[in-house]
Formats: C-alpha cells, structure tokens, sequence
C-alpha cells in the first residue's frame, strides 16, 4: 500500500466494495475510449468474475483512491494460459475520466510493477490498443521503462477507423539472465497445475 503524503492519494489491493466504481469507469473506456477493443461494456457481474479469477490467483489488482473516490485501477494476470509464459504478465490501467492527466496511472503502474517483481514475475507486457505513439498509454510505459517490441498493424477496428496494436514490455528480477526463482508465484501456481 501507497500513500502519496502531497495528494492523499492512496494505491491499495483493490476489494469487491470497489466494484461499482471499476465498472464504471470500464464501461466509460470501453464506449468512448480505443485501449480496450472491446465493443459493449461488461456489467458489474462480469467485472466481478473477472477480478475474482486474478485475485484467486493472487495477482495484484490495485486501486487509486482519494477521499473514499476510486480514481482509477490497474492489475496484471497471465499474459497467455500456456505454461512456459507463467513468468509473463499482462498490465492494465483504466483511469476515472475526471481523473486522468493527474499522474494516478503512473503511480498504479508504478506499483504494480513493484508487487509484480516481488511476485517473481519476469516480464511485465503492454498490449496496447491504439497504440499511436502519441497514445498517453504508450508514453506512461515509455516513462516507467517499457521497451517497443512489435506492432500489429491494423488489428482492430472500432469507433469507425482502424487501429494498431502496440507491444511493449519491461523485464523484472533480471529477466532472462538467471534461472526462475523456484518460490516465485509463477512456479508455485505452476507446482499447484494452475
């Protein structure tokens, strides 16, 4: 948990009574926005069975809070289901409309990227929709030390135009220079058949 003395900010695991704000915010990205390429927003119920899948898991679903307001949200989860990637995950950020250009996304990445390198993780990906590169997305990870690694061209079509998908990526623990850590999250879920 964060808490950021200047603006009582406060990043802390996300819980269901935060629910209703994830979703609202979600459903804002989703019918205005180009990051996530979905078409019709999931409701409350989806939403919750989603953060119950990664947090069963003990991956880190994180929320930015300021006076009891939920600002935005950020969690990792697998960033694909076939074992040898069980050291790679995918990143997301959504912030409140109200909230953004405030910096609360750099400081939800911020720390998840700490609670995804003391879960062992190696490698944190971007997958980006609109990834231009004046994307505020792509610039956040840029500044947080995400390198480009590929773009699909023209993958997805949504509010009438279309648009690329940008990868991005970020190595944690030393990457790929040393064997896994055998207590890592990924190794213990991979021990347990998850």
């Amino acid at each position: 948990m964060l808490t950021d003395r200047q603006t009582e900010l406060l990043i802390r695991p996300t819980a269901s009574a935060d629910l209703p704000a994830i979703t609202r915010i979600y459903r804002h990205a989703v019918e205005t926005g180009t990051a996530s390429y979905e078409l019709t927003p999931p409701d409350e119920e989806e939403m919750a069975a989603r953060r119950e899948a990664l947090v069963r898991n003990s991956y880190p679903y994180l929320v930015a809070e300021e006076g009891g307001q939920v600002l935005g949200y950020a969690y990792a989860g697998p960033f694909r289901t076939r074992p040898a990637y069980r050291f790679m995950v995918e990143d997301s950020v959504y912030i409140a409309p109200h909230a953004q250009g405030q910096g609360i996304g750099r400081r939800l990445l911020t720390v998840l990227i700490e609670e995804c390198e003391r879960l062992g993780f190696r490698q944190v990906a971007a997958v980006i929709g609109d990834g231009s590169p004046s994307s505020p997305s792509v610039r956040l990870h840029e500044a947080l030390g995400f390198r480009h690694t590929g773009v699909l061209e023209d993958s997805g079509y949504k509010h009438g135009r279309w648009l690329d998908t940008v990868f991005m990526q970020l190595s944690l623990n030393g990457g790929a220079a040393t064997a896994p850590d055998p207590d890592s999250l990924p190794e213990r879920m991979f021990r347990r058949g998850l």
